[in-house]
């Protein structure tokens, strides 16, 4: 066999190794792209699901004559601007994920600022459909952390194999760039004092 025979032999053997392993790398991050693209559909599924119980909470609230008007437009300010911030899968970029925690943070306090000053109404803590709103709005907030903590997970599986050699070269070739985590909240780490939130 001749010596530019056999060349082209391995050349071809090679470029098909190489074909092979690109095709694969690709297929692999798709798939996790797709995990990562369904785990945040469930994270937006609930925040949307708080979202839609704060017009029934600032509805029942506002039945209490002499509430703060302020905290009630707080609620609903937060609201609004929260539901102002959507991101598809191509988006999640860390820097856009921190903008949609920030926005979703601020709709938390206002929340919890609202609930805080609710129990300084005794007609308010003794409203069955108040104390039902509650009991949903904590469901919620659970449900919130357990996709948060899906899609970081999710987020992790992907950002580790897209940076592993040497997917992390067809990454950078087919365009698959490190995706964002939900961090934690500021001041998360220390119990809430609740002087504080009567006092904001």
């Amino acid at each position: 066999m001749k010596r530019g025979t056999v060349i082209l032999i391995i050349l071809v053997i090679f470029l098909a190794i190489v074909g092979m392993n690109a095709c694969s790398s690709r297929n692999k991050m798709v798939t996790m792209e797709e995990s990562i693209s369904g785990t945040w559909s469930e994270v937006e599924n609930q925040y949307q699901r708080r979202s839609d119980l704060i017009p029934n909470i600032v509805a029942t609230v506002q039945a209490e004559a002499d509430f703060e008007k302020s905290t009630l437009e707080a609620v609903q300010n937060a609201r609004s601007n929260a539901t102002k911030v959507t991101l598809s899968v191509d988006q999640l970029t860390p820097e856009n994920v921190q903008k949609f925690q920030d926005a979703q943070a601020a709709v938390s306090s206002s929340l919890s600022r609202l609930l805080a000053v609710a129990e300084n109404y005794p007609d308010l803590k003794t409203n069955a459909s108040f104390k039902n709103l509650q009991v949903d709005l904590e469901g919620t907030e659970n449900r919130i952390a357990t996709a948060r903590m899906r899609f970081n997970e999710s987020v992790q599986t992907y950002n580790t194999s897209i940076r592993q050699f040497p997917r992390n070269i067809w990454a950078g070739v087919f365009g698959f760039g490190k995706k964002g985590y939900f961090e934690s909240d500021p001041g998360t780490e220390k119990a809430p004092n609740v002087n504080e939130l009567f006092n904001k």
